[in-house]
Order: structure tokens, then sequence, then C-alpha cells
């Protein structure tokens, strides 16, 4: 489930990029030859991905034609994860997020497949809250 602005927007079938990667450079320390020190640069949040079968609910649609109008709006959010008896069992709550790429459905007459949206969001970080 993901919740915008406080706001439960809709189930997906598939999310990913809740991934946080640490860059580093490797320095040669002339004179030494069994290790290479690393430093750090920097963070880098990957974009989150959502994936859902197509609904009639357009309000992430719209999020993104606002951002291709050059109204960047950015937004809070969470991704809310229910176990079996459909409690709240992981929360990971993302901030400042805007649409940066959206892919339509493939449309095929001669296969029954669910039409698929995906909508990527970037963000500045996310917390695991439970």
């Amino acid at each position: 489930m993901v919740e915008i602005d406080f706001v439960i927007v809709a189930g997906f079938a598939e999310i990913s990029g809740l991934t946080v990667e640490t860059e580093i450079e490797e320095y040669r320390e002339g004179g030494v030859n069994d290790f290479v020190h690393k430093l750090v640069k920097g963070t880098r949040h990957v974009p989150i991905v959502l994936k859902r079968g197509l609904l009639d609910n357009d309000v992430l649609w719209k999020w993104h034609r606002e951002v291709v109008q050059g109204n960047i709006v950015r937004r809070s959010g969470s991704i809310i994860l229910f176990n079996e008896s459909f409690d709240e069992h992981r929360r990971w709550s993302f901030e400042d997020a805007y649409p940066i790429k959206w892919v339509g459905p493939d449309l095929n007459a001669t296969s029954s497949e669910v039409a698929i949206e995906q909508l990527e969001l970037a963000h500045n970080g996310f917390k695991i809250i439970k």
C-alpha cells in the first residue's frame, strides 16, 4: 500500500528501489601495497518504482503531469507492508518525492495479461518506521 501526503493512494503489485548506496573513492597511498584506502564520497537514494494494474484512479498520473508542466510538487509518503492478518508490519517513509518517469501499459489484443502502469519517484531518502 502506498500513502502520499497521509492519503492512501493505492495498492501496488510491485515496489522496488528501497535502496541506499554509499559511493566510495579508492586511494592508493604511495609505498603501501597491501591495501587501498576507501574514502566515502556520498550517499545516493535510488528512485522508488511503483507498478500496479491500470485503474480509474488517476491521482499519480495527474501528479506526474504537474511535473511535466514545470510545477514540481514534492510530497512525502510511505510504503506500507501488511502481514497476513492485514496488520501493519513495516513502513518505509520517504521525503520530498516527485515523479520522474511514468510508463504506460503494453497493450496486446492477443494476450490476457493485466495492463500495468509504472511510476518512478525521485526522493531525498527514506526511513524505516516500524
